[in-house]
């Protein structure tokens, strides 16, 4: 990864006309700003379906390989013919806060309307079955249960009537029959999502922009991924979870974290050569330039927690087979583009696997003040070359957030100490932001909130709240040209901007 720097900003977040950001003009505006700006890089979190029984949250989904139809464009269905200007009808101005149900309430009849254009006029049939073909291996599954699911209103597959739960053989031939038409159209919005995309990330291609993805270590319990491939994960008799991911008390939580998340069987795993991690990261490399691998000590050694306990507390450390696991990837990946995100509780044994295969991790300023520490990791002065610098993540509050209404008095006095001055809280972002731009880190990323010096207004997401997450959003005059000439000035003061062919 060459010197340069980029902003951390979901999808969701966009400005667009609906009430919810997608792939369509917003995303090429930003993109747009991102060139003028001289940023490098784009951070964006998981693209796959959420699910307001969730929270929302792209860490939590029911496919690992799927995209959120949600983030189709409708304005570019427009300009495909697939949907005419009248059918666009927002049931709301797009706001400041992203509303996922009105978005579902929009724009599955408007995603509907397109698919049945599709099928009467056949526009672009050949590149739909081309489509369909090279991702048969989890596209399948993935729209059987999608219309299985519809079927059986909504019901997590453990409830499905037997045959169906089970996979009878006979009762899915006779379900694909039945239900051919709800799985044509949900592998067709497949399509649509993964056409504009790619239409995006030639954009930002061309702009000199790499895409950084995100991909979450654990899948959803009920998601078309456990239900197709059980048997690598620790499922009791009842195919119900035996144990539960999650992560003992920390920074974030005293009691831990409870995912609920199933964990997986590396033994059986490591029988297949790790072949369902590989499909995934292949897929998920073709979408992005690096792979940010979420919770990367998991792949090292993982906290379980049996099925049924209320808290992270009562959990353990599980080895994982680190070394077989990351030799395996090397052998398929040799580039390797991955980024771990190796934050709480890291042991030696996961800096030895980071170090071993030279996979750069994260130092987040926000942490680099809570204990007086000279020699403190998250320090700037203390970076290492191989690793991406972030003044905070989707996690953390806001810079200025933070400062006001978390970071206790010995904690301002650290951070102004390593500025070298008091410095009052509405300049709290904007000097954050130039210590990670100015250290020796490869990367720098920041999240587009401390780019605008917002409060905790501005932050998306609270661990261990479940509900009023991931809803913040960019509107349309916070990223005019001033901010971008000012953001291209401190690149340019920092050494960050792309490097000229």
């Amino acid at each position: 990864m060459n010197r340069g720097s980029g902003i951390l900003l979901h999808i969701t977040s966009l400005p667009s006309r609906h009430a919810i950001g997608d792939l369509g003009a917003g995303a090429r505006a930003f993109v747009d700003f991102l060139a003028k700006a001289k940023q490098s890089l784009w951070q964006v979190l998981p693209l796959n379906p959420t699910d307001g029984a969730h929270g929302n949250s792209p860490y939590s989904s029911i496919s690992a390989f799927a995209g959120n139809a949600l983030l189709i464009s409708p304005e570019l269905l427009v300009e495909d013919g697939l949907l005419r200007p009248e059918d666009i009808q927002p049931t709301r101005p797009g706001g400041a806060r992203t509303d996922y149900r009105t978005a579902a309430l929009e724009k599955w009849p408007l995603l509907s309307r397109a698919y049945d254009r599709f099928r009467s006029t056949g526009w672009k049939r050949s590149e739909y079955g081309r489509f369909s073909a090279l991702n048969a291996a989890w596209l399948e599954d993935y729209a059987l249960f999608v219309a299985l699911k519809n079927r059986f209103d909504g019901s997590a597959w453990n409830d499905w009537p037997h045959d169906f739960r089970n996979r009878d053989e006979n009762s899915l031939l006779d379900a694909k029959s039945m239900l051919a038409a709800d799985i044509d159209r949900a592998k067709f919005f497949q399509f649509l999502f993964f056409a504009q995309w790619a239409s995006l990330k030639e954009r930002c291609g061309a702009r000199g922009i790499r895409l950084i993805g995100d991909v979450p270590i654990y899948v959803n319990y009920d998601s078309a991924d456990v239900w197709t491939h059980g048997h690598i994960f620790k499922l009791a008799p009842d195919g119900k979870p035996a144990f539960v991911a999650g992560v003992p008390p920390d920074y974030f939580s005293e009691t831990g974290q409870l995912w609920g998340n199933p964990v997986y069987d590396w033994d059986a795993l490591a029988e297949s050569g790790y072949r369902w991690w590989i499909d995934r990261l292949a897929h998920n490399l073709g979408l992005f330039d690096f792979v940010r691998l979420d919770h990367f000590r998991g792949f090292v050694g993982y906290w379980e927690v049996s099925a049924g306990e209320k808290t992270a507390v009562n959990g353990r450390w599980v080895k994982a087979p680190a070394d077989d696991f990351f030799g395996a990837l090397l052998a398929e990946f040799p580039a390797f583009p991955l980024i771990a995100e190796d934050l709480g509780v890291i042991t030696p044994d996961v800096r030895d696997v980071m170090e071993k295969h030279g996979i750069p991790g994260m130092r987040v300023l926000l942490f680099a003040f809570t204990e007086d520490n000279p020699k403190h990791p998250y320090l700037p002065r203390n970076y290492v070359k191989n690793c991406v610098a972030y003044t905070g993540t989707h996690d953390n509050n806001t810079a200025r957030g933070w400062f006001a209404n978390e970071a206790l008095p010995e904690e301002r006095h650290r951070l102004f100490s390593c500025l070298g001055r008091e410095i009052p809280e509405e300049a709290v972002p904007r000097e954050l932001v130039r210590l990670v731009m100015g250290s020796v880190a490869d990367a720098a990323v920041v999240p587009m909130q401390d780019i605008l010096g917002l409060g905790e207004d501005g932050r998306m997401n609270r661990p261990a709240v479940p509900h009023g997450n991931w809803e913040w959003r960019l509107l349309t005059d916070q990223f005019a040209p001033p901010l971008a000439d000012s953001l291209a000035a401190l690149t340019e003061e920092c050494g960050r901007s792309p490097r000229k062919p």
